[in-house]
């Protein structure tokens, strides 16, 4: 388990259905996008990205603006809390779903969280090993039943002694979450269907304070 990820989706769509059309970027309306979520920085375009990569450093944001969908990957997302994310990005939504998550496999850190188009928090979920879970907030939705109760096929992995803090690893809960919400894995199961991820291009931006 290599993945790591930090991303939000904006949708008035179908997640999956928008991916899987192969959606062509508006570049203009993406540079605004970065724009307003920026406000206070300079901005200043780099070399194009792609969802197949959600995991930019601290300093650039890759972002698309689609019929449908507009994503932003950003360090921004990667706090221990999702509720801990900037509110100038849930303003953003704007009568939209606001999706986000995040995964970092060096720490099996996993954190997912929706917004409703009212800008309430419908669910929240963060966790790693080392500090428990971090948040709950919300009725689980069905993808994360299995794990929660105890995945077997995990526990049929630790030995006797293992003292691992929960009864399922975090990044297969954040695999079947990105399976659940968006139609995709970074790794694990590919179906036939599934959005080729290189092919959908981000643009970049460098971003630093004023």
């Amino acid at each position: 388990m290599g993945a790591k990820d930090w991303m939000l989706f904006y949708a008035s769509d179908d997640v999956s259905k928008v991916l899987r059309s192969s959606p062509k970027i508006d570049r203009e309306a993406t540079t605004a996008l970065v724009e307003r979520l920026y406000q206070g920085h300079d901005i200043r375009p780099i070399a194009d990205g792609s969802l197949y990569l959600g995991n930019p450093p601290e300093g650039e944001v890759y972002a698309g603006v689609f019929p449908g969908l507009s994503i932003v990957c950003t360090w921004e997302a990667a706090n221990d809390a999702p509720t801990d994310l900037s509110p100038r990005f849930v303003r953003e939504a704007a009568g939209r779903t606001l999706y986000l998550h995040a995964m970092h496999s060096v720490v099996d850190f996993f954190a997912y969280a929706i917004w409703s188009p009212d800008g309430s928090v419908r669910r929240s979920f963060s966790l790693s090993p080392d500090s428990g879970v971090i948040e709950d907030i919300g009725t689980p939705l069905p993808f994360e039943e299995k794990y929660l109760a105890g995945d077997p096929e995990f526990i049929e992995t630790l030995d006797e002694d293992d003292d691992y803090p929960f009864r399922f690893h975090p990044l297969d809960l954040a695999e079947a979450a990105l399976r659940a919400l968006f139609g995709f894995n970074y790794e694990g199961m590919w179906e036939d269907d599934d959005p080729a991820l290189e092919e959908i291009v981000l643009s970049g931006f460098a971003v630093t304070p004023s």
